[in-house]
């Protein structure tokens, strides 16, 4: 890879679900240590953007790039990079907490000590509960939580703070800009942009 080059390159992106073009000619670029946070009316595309970068849903015209390559032609080894966590959980729930955690670590090559997240989520008293008795809220935290047990160096979030309360919206806030600070970085669809917002911030309105 060029060493100059972005690790993630939009070009000319449109992508149209049936009759109806959600995304036109969309064009950015996220070099290590920056974040774009995607605006807009709910139906205005965001979530199909998330998956098109993801590699979960193919672009009408355009294409997506991770360290130079098509993101649908990444191999196993490159995809360990992005993680995406869209409104669905992603979670098994008859798993518990602890065992969902530990499956995503080894999934993704991760080497994160569990409990010290779980405390930070106030996940430590449930951990060996299975997820189908849990709450959304507790749902939602554990399924952020497996953000910081993998490696990944992309994140793709959906509405990342989406049925928690105002102590684990600020939560996981900063864990997103010590993300990107860290060098890591984050593409965001939300409606509280103003949470993460920081210098260097891409602002994609839809």
């Amino acid at each position: 890879m060029n060493a100059s080059a972005p690790f993630l390159a939009v070009e000319q992106l449109t992508v149209q679900r049936g009759s109806r073009q959600l995304i036109t000619e969309l064009s950015f670029e996220l070099h290590a240590g920056q974040m774009a946070l995607l605006v807009g009316p709910n139906g205005v595309g965001k979530t199909t953007l998330l998956r098109t970068l993801a590699g979960l849903a193919p672009p009408t015209h355009g294409r997506v790039t991770w360290c130079e390559t098509a993101i649908d032609r990444l191999p196993p080894e490159s995809r360990s990079d992005i993680v995406y966590r869209g409104h669905l959980d992603g979670l098994k729930k008859d798993l518990t907490v602890r065992e969902n955690l530990q499956f995503y670590r080894a999934l993704r090559g991760g080497a994160a000590e569990l409990d010290g997240i779980l405390a930070e989520l106030e996940l430590g008293q449930i951990a060996n509960r299975p997820l189908r008795y849990l709450s959304a809220g507790q749902r939602r935290r554990t399924a952020l939580a497996a953000l910081r047990v993998c490696r990944a160096r992309l994140w793709l979030l959906d509405e990342p703070t989406t049925n928690l309360d105002v102590a684990g919206r600020h939560l996981v806030a900063r864990w997103i800009v010590e993300h990107v600070k860290q060098g890591g970085m984050a593409v965001l669809a939300t409606h509280r942009p103003e949470e993460v917002a920081a210098g260097g911030t891409l602002l994609i309105e839809l």
